[in-house]
C-alpha cells in the first residue's frame, strides 16, 4: 500500500502516514487497493506495447528509456536493412503481450503498475 499524500510505501496495516501524517483508508474505513500515486497503466502500456511497440512507445511511457531508444532506432533507421523494424515490431508486439499478461509487473522506476 502506499501513501495517497506522499506516495511513501506503507505496511498494511498503517493507518496514519508515519512520513506525513496523512490517515490511510485503514484508519476506520474499508481496506482498498492503494497504489503509488505516479502509478502506470498496465492496459495502456499493454496496448501502446502492441499497437505502437515497433517505435518503442509503451517503454517511453514505462521510463524504460534505454529500451525505448533502443526500439526508436531499430524501428526508424533500421528501415535500411528492412528486418529492423520487423525485428522491433515483434519485440514490441511480445512486450506488449507481457505487460498485459503480468510477467512485466514494474515500470522503469520500480514502481509497481497498475490494473
Amino acid at each position: 500500500m502506499y501513501c495517497t499524500n506522499c506516495g511513501e510505501k506503507l505496511e498494511e496495516s498503517t493507518k496514519v502516514c508515519p512520513y506525513c501524517g496523512t490517515k490511510t483508508p485503514n484508519y476506520g474505513s474499508t481496506i482498498q487497493q492503494q497504489y503509488h500515486p505516479m502509478a502506470k497503466s498496465k492496459i495502456a502500456a499493454g496496448l501502446l506495447g502492441i499497437f505502437l511497440g515497433t517505435w518503442g512507445v509503451h517503454n517511453f511511457y514505462l521510463k524504460r528509456n534505454s529500451q525505448a531508444v533502443a526500439q526508436l532506432l531499430l524501428g526508424t533507421i533500421g528501415i535500411f536493412i528492412i528486418i529492423g523494424p520487423v525485428i522491433s515490431g515483434i519485440w514490441g508486439l511480445i512486450e506488449g503481450i507481457f505487460i498485459l499478461a503480468g510477467e512485466i509487473k514494474e515500470d522503469g522506476e520500480g514502481i509497481p503498475l497498475r490494473d
